[in-house]
């Protein structure tokens, strides 16, 4: 691979729409829970047959720069960076130099485009095709991103955030309303920054968050006072903690259909035992549930182990007063369940992991500020206790990225490689589909891979 620019795109201005000369926003709790967490990563990949390298230089080049400069300017917060003033008590974000902006590094690379998306791979492949923050121990930047060419093949848009200012939900608005200005540019690229479609206006409005205030100074607090083998001396560093990144690891996307979530409800309702109903099972349950047995099946897990399973809900409209769901920040909840291997090795383990993911549902009806005051970032776990969390959901509609050149052929969150996670998002090619990305060592992949496919089978063939 070759690095052919890397270039500052600020937000878009002129006289006729100027941008703000500065601006700060603070943090809220469930910014400050993910203050040190390491950055989230994640690849688009773009088929495109005439995507040469004299077209990409000269249409898709500079379509996605104005288009992205003029994204900024709606979304001007994500153009700053993370602060930490001397006078403040926790850390801020800012926007107020013209050196603002973000980093956008192109490149060009002469691998198989087809086999970084489709075939199983090496996690490690991923990496040449992502940039990093620029971080320090007093400014963090919130964004970076890298398009890669490859030469008559298509190319890819990488993403790196901060997650200590952006969430899940955060970034699929950013990117869709990207690709929407991108998409809808006039061919002369003289757009000015008209205003977005109101289901892609961002909200960053900050007053409904101020009645966690005690959770903000909790949370900040324990990051003040934690102490990690790798992490930084001061305190108040912005660094985020180093998490290794195993090397031997294999990455594979994983489809459910829509007929295979709708035969999989039928299955794990019929095994439940009668006056033991729950609410209807949802595709994210579902899926979630499904995929988890597998994992713990390809394992290799004991009935003696432990596992520690959870989901972060979408906290938006769960606060009272609740937020817009186009609110530009973090806003979730965790939760997770201590079990023991031996109730998803059973015959309707499935069934016991998605009863246990609706437990946790419905107890966010309760108020998820006293959920949220029940944690803190790194929760103690017994010593050999496997945990599994899962990233992104099937309702942030990543596949709405179309910059004009069509909708990608994959998205993959990329820092699942991190810890045991995977990834679920929405099908590409049919509504009410999931897609599952997974990051496994390869005999645990090839294990994971005959179980996932084999019982899809079985279970099409059984109803």
């Amino acid at each position: 691979m070759t690095i052919i620019e890397v270039c500052h795109v600020p937000p878009f201005s002129n006289s006729c729409r100027p941008t703000p000369t500065e601006l700060s926003l603070p943090l809220n709790f469930s910014d400050i829970f993910n203050l040190k967490f390491p950055p989230v990563q994640s690849i688009f990949f773009y088929k495109l047959g005439e995507s040469t390298t004299t077209f990409f230089k000269t249409v898709i080049l500079p379509r996605i720069k104005h288009s992205l400069s003029i994204t900024l300017f709606h979304f001007l917060p994500l153009a700053g960076h993370l602060s930490w003033p001397q006078h403040s008590a926790k850390p801020i974000v800012v926007y107020n130099t013209a050196n603002d902006g973000v980093l956008l590094t192109v490149a060009v690379s002469d691998e198989d485009l087809d086999h970084l998306y489709s075939d199983i791979r090496y996690a490690s492949e991923s990496n040449p095709y992502l940039s990093p923050l620029s971080v320090s121990e007093t400014k963090a930047s919130i964004l970076s991103f890298q398009i890669t060419l490859f030469p008559n093949k298509g190319f890819t848009t990488g993403y790196t955030l901060n997650h200590a200012f952006l969430d899940g939900r955060s970034i699929s608005l950013f990117m869709n309303s990207w690709a929407c200005i991108c998409r809808n540019l006039d061919a002369n690229l003289k757009i000015s920054p008209n205003s977005l479609p109101e289901e892609l206006n961002p909200s960053f409005d900050r007053t409904l968050t101020q009645g966690s205030k005690g959770l903000e100074m909790k949370y900040l607090n324990y990051w003040l006072g934690l102490k990690l083998p790798g992490s930084d001396a001061n305190p108040r560093s912005l660094k985020p903690i180093p998490f290794p990144v195993p090397a031997d690891v294999v990455r594979a996307t994983f489809p459910f259909s829509r007929e295979d979530i709708k035969k999989l409800g039928e299955r794990v309702k019929s095994k439940l035992e009668r006056g033991n109903q729950t609410k209807p099972f949802s595709t994210y349950v579902l899926a979630y549930a499904y995929t988890l047995v597998c994992m713990v099946k390809a394992k290799g897990l004991k009935n003696s182990n432990k596992v520690k399973f959870g989901l972060t809900a979408d906290s938006r409209t769960r606060l009272n007063p609740p937020l817009s769901r186009n609110y530009i920040g973090n806003c979730v909840t965790s939760c997770d369940v201590l079990v023991e291997v031996e109730h998803l090795l059973k015959e309707n383990g499935v069934g016991y992991v998605a009863k246990r993911l609706n437990e946790m549902i419905k107890g966010l009806e309760n108020g998820v500020l006293e959920i949220a005051k029940e944690k803190v970032p790194f929760m103690d776990v017994e010593p050999g206790v496997r945990v599994i969390l899962v990233a992104g959901s099937n309702r942030f509609g990543k596949y709405g990225a179309d910059f004009g050149w069509g909708k990608p052929m994959n998205v993959e969150i990329t820092t699942i490689d991190v810890g045991e996670s995977f990834s679920m998002m929405e099908s590409r090619d049919e509504s009410g589909g999931v897609e599952i990305g997974l990051v496994l060592k390869k005999h645990e992949m090839e294990m994971f891979d005959s179980l996932f496919v084999h019982g899809l089978k079985m279970l099409r063939s059984s109803l």
